[in-house]
This record gives C-alpha cells, sequence and structure tokens, in this order.
C-alpha cells in the first residue's frame, strides 16, 4: 500500500497541478517561463540574488590562464541561433530557439583546442548539477551554446540566467543553468 502511494504521488502531477511539486516523475507540461518547463526555478537553487546582480562574472579558465567576462562581455562576443530540444529524464522533451554565444568561441578566449572537456560550473551553492563535466564532443559541436537568449528575448531567470549550457543531444539535467565558470579539463 505505501509503496502505491508513493507511485502515485510521484506521478500525479501529470494530471493533477496541486502536485507538481511532489511529482518527481511526473510528465511535465510547456507551463513555465518562455514556454518551457522548469524542473529548479533560481528561488530554489538559491540564486536569485547571485544570477542578478551587476557583479556577475563567468569565469573562463585553462591552466594559469583566466578570462573574466560580464553578461555584457558575453553579448558583445559573436551571437548564434540555434534550435535544440531539452529532453528530460521526467518525461518531457520541448525544443526552444536559443540565442548566444558559440562554447568554442567562449574557450578561444583562453586559447582552448577545439575539441577538450570542460568542467562546467553553476551559481548553485550545492547540488548534485553544480558542477558537470562536458565531453569535449559537446565542446567542439557548432550548436552548443552559452545561451543567453530563449525564443529572442533574455533567457528568464528560472532558465539560467545570465547564462546557461545548450547543447545538442545532452540530457536536460546536464545543460547547467546560471554558468559562472567554464574550466578546461
Amino acid at each position: 500500500m505505501g509503496a502505491a502511494a508513493v507511485a502515485v504521488l510521484a506521478t500525479a502531477g501529470s494530471a493533477v497541478p496541486w502536485l507538481r511539486q511532489v511529482s518527481v516523475l511526473g510528465v511535465r507540461s510547456g507551463d513555465g517561463p518562455q514556454g518551457l518547463p522548469v524542473n529548479t526555478s533560481a528561488a530554489r537553487a538559491g540564486v536569485t540574488a547571485s544570477a542578478t546582480t551587476a557583479a556577475y562574472r563567468l569565469e573562463v579558465v585553462r591552466g594559469d590562464r583566466t578570462v573574466v567576462l560580464t553578461r555584457d562581455d558575453l553579448a558583445a562576443l559573436p551571437q548564434r541561433t540555434e534550435t535544440l530540444p531539452i529532453a528530460c529524464v521526467e518525461g518531457w522533451s520541448a525544443s526552444g530557439t536559443w540565442g548566444g554565444v558559440r562554447l568554442r568561441d567562449v574557450l578561444a578566449l583562453v586559447d582552448a583546442p577545439g575539441e577538450v572537456d570542460v568542467v562546467v560550473t553553476s551559481l548553485q551553492e550545492s547540488g548534485p548539477f553544480r558542477r558537470t563535466r562536458l565531453p569535449g564532443g559537446f565542446v567542439a559541436d557548432d550548436r552548443t551554446l552559452l545561451a543567453l537568449r530563449l525564443d529572442g528575448e533574455t533567457l528568464a531567470l528560472d532558465h539560467g540566467y545570465p547564462a546557461r549550457l545548450i547543447a545538442p543531444n545532452r540530457p536536460g539535467v546536464l545543460q547547467t543553468k546560471w554558468v559562472t565558470r567554464l574550466e578546461v579539463v
């Protein structure tokens, strides 16, 4: 009986909106800012203040070389637009038109070779996906972006403002939001 109750709570959010917060396995709709679902909000991740401060900086690191960029610096770099889906382990998939800087171009600022692994760090202070490793194949892909916009609008805070990773064919949970550091390994 207890297992059945847990299963209902884990999936019922697909049909019962007020259960979405506890229904970790429920399929999400397109509800969310900019028409895409959000699993973890900025408030829940504890990044609202750090993501919206004028003091935000992105560190790009390779060995002893570091470049520090503001969001305005990122916006001044050559911009690209890619239509890419986010496929979530919860069972939903949604596409968006993402705009931002090609990740390779950001890493070129520290003379990184084309296909290197990168550790991506979020402003989140804790959690299993605060730091993720992006394999070199994603880094080399022209479609992998440090996204600043979604569907022509500034990226919503809950979608990763000021900057988020978006890469083709990478699980949604690994599309790091609120990126603050890129380190070539």
